[in-house]
C-alpha cells in the first residue's frame, strides 16, 4: 500500500513537471511568434521546375530504362540546338498569384504587395494569373482588391483570373478586371448585387423595461439601428444607400466587360461556369490546372507569394475554426441534399 502510495506522488510530480515544462514553452514561443508578428515575407516559387519535377519522377516510374535513355538523349539534343539558335533567348514569364478571400477581404495586403513587387519587374511579354476563390464580402474591401488588379492591366500587364470554385458578389467585382475570366464548368460565378442585414432588439427592451438612448449630429448619420425603433423613413434610406452601391457595382462590371446584359446579369443571381459562358460572365471554360500546364509550354512559371507567420494563438484559433466550419458543413449537406450530388 505504501508503494502505492509513494508511486502516486512520485506521478503527480511527474506530471506536475511536464505541465509546467510545456506551459513554459508555450509561453515563449507564443511570445517570439508575438515579435515577428507583421514581418511578412514575399516567395518567389519556381512553378516550371516543379512540374518538369514532378513529371520527371512519375516518367520515371512507369517508363522502362530504354526508354528513358531514349527520352534524355532527344531533350538534350534539343537542347543543344535551342542553344544554338540563340543562346541569349528567355522565355517570358507567367507570375501566379492565389487569392482565397475572406469576408472582410483581409488577404488585399498580402495582394497589395504581390502585385507591387510584379509591376516593379515584369517586362514585355510577361503576364499575370491569379488563382481567384472568393464568394464575395465588405464593399471597401474587395472595392481595394479591385484596384489592386487594375494596377495590372493599366500597365498594359496581361492578366487572366482562373476561378475553380466560386468567384462571386465581391469576387466577380475582382474577375471582371481581368483580361480574361477562365472557369470550371461548375464554379459559382456572379452575384452581382448588395446585400444588408441587421438584427434589431427594440422590443426585446421594451419588453424588459429598458430605455435606449443615441444621440447623433447630422441627419443622416444613423439610419436603421440595433436596439432602436427603425422608422420608414430610416428604412427608405438605407435601402437608397444599398441601391447606390448596386449602381456602382453594376457600373464597375459594366465598365470592364461592356458586352453583358446588365438588366439580365446583374440581379444578385449566381450561374455555373457553362451557364456563365453563355452569359458573357466569362470567357472560357477550363480548370486553372490545365490553363497553367498549357501557358508552362511556352513561359516560366513562377508563383509569387506573400505571407506573413501565424502566432501561435492565431494557429489555434485557425484549428477551432477549421474545426467547427468542417461541423457545420457536415451538418449542413445533411440537411440540404437537394443541393449536393
Amino acid at each position: 500500500m505504501e508503494f502505492l502510495t509513494n508511486y502516486g506522488l512520485f506521478l503527480a510530480q511527474a506530471v506536475t513537471i511536464v505541465v509546467a515544462i510545456v506551459v513554459v514553452l508555450v509561453t515563449l514561443v507564443g511570445l517570439g511568434a508575438k515579435g515577428k508578428g507583421g514581418q511578412g515575407q514575399l516567395e518567389i516559387i519556381n512553378l516550371s521546375e516543379s512540374l518538369e519535377e514532378s513529371a520527371d519522377a512519375f516518367r520515371d516510374t512507369i517508363l522502362s530504362k530504354d526508354e528513358l535513355k531514349k527520352r534524355a538523349k532527344a531533350k538534350k539534343k534539343q537542347a543543344k540546338a535551342d542553344k544554338a539558335a540563340d543562346k541569349y533567348e528567355t522565355s517570358p514569364n507567367l507570375f501566379v498569384i492565389d487569392f482565397n478571400g475572406s469576408m472582410d477581404a483581409s488577404q488585399v495586403e498580402g495582394l497589395r504587395r504581390e502585385i507591387t513587387a510584379i509591376v516593379q519587374c515584369a517586362e514585355e511579354g510577361d503576364e499575370v494569373l491569379v488563382r481567384l476563390e472568393s464568394p464575395g464580402g465588405v464593399v471597401h474591401g474587395y472595392g481595394l482588391a479591385s484596384s489592386q488588379l487594375q494596377r495590372l492591366t493599366k500597365r498594359d500587364i496581361p492578366l487572366t483570373i482562373a476561378v475553380d470554385k466560386v468567384a462571386a458578389s465581391g469576387g466577380y467585382m475582382m474577375a471582371c478586371i481581368a483580361n480574361k475570366i477562365v472557369a470550371a464548368p461548375f464554379a459559382i460565378i456572379g452575384s452581382i448585387g448588395v446585400i444588408a442585414q441587421i438584427p434589431n432588439f427594440s422590443k426585446i427592451l421594451k419588453k424588459n423595461d429598458i430605455d435606449f438612448e443615441q444621440v447623433t449630429a447630422g441627419q443622416y448619420k444613423r439610419t436603421l439601428t440595433m436596439f432602436g425603433e427603425n422608422t420608414p423613413q430610416d428604412r427608405e434610406k438605407f435601402q437608397t444607400e444599398i441601391d447606390d452601391v448596386h449602381g456602382l457595382f453594376k457600373n464597375h462590371v459594366a465598365k470592364h466587360r461592356s458586352a453583358l446584359d446588365m438588366e439580365k446579369v446583374a440581379t444578385g443571381e449566381t450561374w455555373y461556369g457553362e451557364q456563365a459562358i453563355d452569359m458573357g460572365l466569362i470567357d472560357e471554360l477550363s480548370t486553372s490546372d490545365d490553363w497553367l500546364l498549357d501557358a508552362a509550354k511556352e513561359k516560366t512559371v513562377y508563383l509569387v507569394k506573400y505571407s506573413v507567420p501565424k502566432t501561435l494563438s492565431q494557429k489555434l484559433g485557425k484549428a477551432a475554426s477549421t474545426s467547427l466550419e468542417h461541423s457545420l458543413v457536415n451538418t449542413w449537406n445533411r440537411l440540404s441534399q437537394w443541393r449536393s450530388f
